[in-house]
């Protein structure tokens, strides 16, 4: 997990007994933040008395959380000890469950990719997916017998229990809207779960590994089968009261557009999203764009024609974006080819008029993403951790 610059001071801890589970957090966080802490380091920066530290640091250390390294000559006195997080003190494994296909990865505890596995699928639901999800929960045990399993975390798409949308159109994905699968999950894996929209996923594996590691308030707008949005914002995920924050594809932006699925007409998920591009290009929902080829001229003029519709429906959704939230820059990716995705991106130019136009600005308006296609597994994963070690946990995200 790529350490972004300190951007924000560690949270404090408290010293009294009852709080000991949120100091532990404290402390580890504080060493991910840092890389290498020494004790007196983590007593200036935390505001724990010296001997919580101590108590603290010692039992990490007895669990396997915590690594000692050489102590550092110099000065007079007791050289100090560094610290750092042990690689191998907790793993965590991420899931990203789609129409097509089903990515899975298992990290370390410094969100460092150890195994990685893809599997083709076809709408799976979730009594299809289970048991390749245990499969390949056993298959990561397995590479790791004797390693600490924090956690599960799944990402599927957007909205969630929401009447009218939810198993709609050619993106639904049916069967996962039952409240009692992460109940189910927890008790066939022994393992604390969490589902988490595909779309607040990958901004969390944009922040920790693609460009956005000194960005505090950004849009990931993350294009594939359908359409959303993850929003970090304040230093934070904001995932709304209902956990649908950032459901963008029901966004209507154009007045009598397309009828969509949900029974709106003109919803930007009907214009920008692979769904939309495979109805243009007349090929089936289940054709797999990563055989696309550049060289075909007609396939481009083609593509053209649906960028003459996806641009301007997606440029009115992010002056939307911008005149809401007032981010820093709004990061566009998904499972789009680079190719085509590139020319999106182009033609979104010139972008119009909003609070975000200023000359001074250190970001562009808009970026292209860099985490990759398996940003949300990463991230799913990577939530898993955080939610172990990150007291300000909370505010990252809600957990369901």
């Amino acid at each position: 997990m790529k350490t972004p610059k300190n951007t924000r001071t560690v949270t404090t801890g408290t010293n009294a007994e009852h709080a000991r589970l949120h100091n532990r957090r404290v402390i580890l966080e504080a060493i991910r933040q840092h890389a290498r802490l020494t004790r007196a380091d983590l007593t200036r920066l935390t505001s724990l008395t010296a001997q919580t530290i101590s108590n603290i640091v010692t039992e990490l250390q007895e669990e396997g959380l915590l690594l000692a390294h050489a102590a550092e000559k110099g000065g007079r006195g007791q050289p100090p000890v560094p610290l750092s997080l042990n690689p191998d003190g907790g793993y965590s494994i991420g899931f990203h469950i789609e129409q097509h296909r089903i990515i899975g990865v298992l990290l370390d505890l410094l969100g460092e990719t150890v195994a990685q596995v893809t599997l083709t699928v076809s709408y799976p639901t979730f009594e299809q997916a289970l048991p390749l999800i245990l499969d390949n929960i056993n298959g990561f045990r397995q590479q790791r017998p004797v390693g600490r399993f924090l956690g599960v975390g799944i990402a599927l798409p957007g909205p969630f229990s929401v009447e009218g949308m939810t198993a709609v159109g050619p993106t639904a994905m049916s069967g996962w809207d039952d409240p009692a699968i992460p109940a189910r999950l927890q008790q066939a894996t022994g393992l604390p779960v969490l589902i988490e929209n595909d779309a607040t996923a990958a901004t969390m594996g944009e922040r920790l590994y693609g460009i956005a590691s000194e960005l505090n308030n950004f849009v990931h707008v993350f294009i594939g089968s359908g359409l959303g949005a993850g929003l970090y914002l304040d230093n934070r995920l904001y995932s709304g009261h209902w956990h649908n924050a950032g459901e963008i594809g029901h966004m209507s932006v154009i007045p009598g557009g397309k009828t969509c699925y949900c029974g709106n007409q003109g919803c930007l998920e009907r214009y920008v999203s692979i769904a939309a591009l495979l109805e243009h290009l007349g090929l089936p929902a289940e054709h797999d764009l990563g055989a696309w080829d550049s060289n075909d001229q007609a396939l481009n003029a083609s593509v053209d024609l649906w960028l003459d519709e996806a641009a301007p429906a997606l440029r009115q959704a992010i002056n939307i974006l911008e005149s809401v939230l007032d981010p820093q820059t709004i990061l566009v990716s998904g499972f789009l080819p680079e190719a085509i995705l590139t020319r999106l991106i182009r033609r979104l130019e010139p972008l119009n008029r909003s609070i975000s136009s200023r000359a001074n600005r250190p970001y562009p308006r808009i970026q292209m993403g860099a985490a990759g296609h398996d940003a949300v597994a990463l991230g799913a994963a990577a939530l898993m951790i955080l939610a172990q070690i990150c007291p300000d946990y909370e505010a990252l995200l809600k957990p369901q």
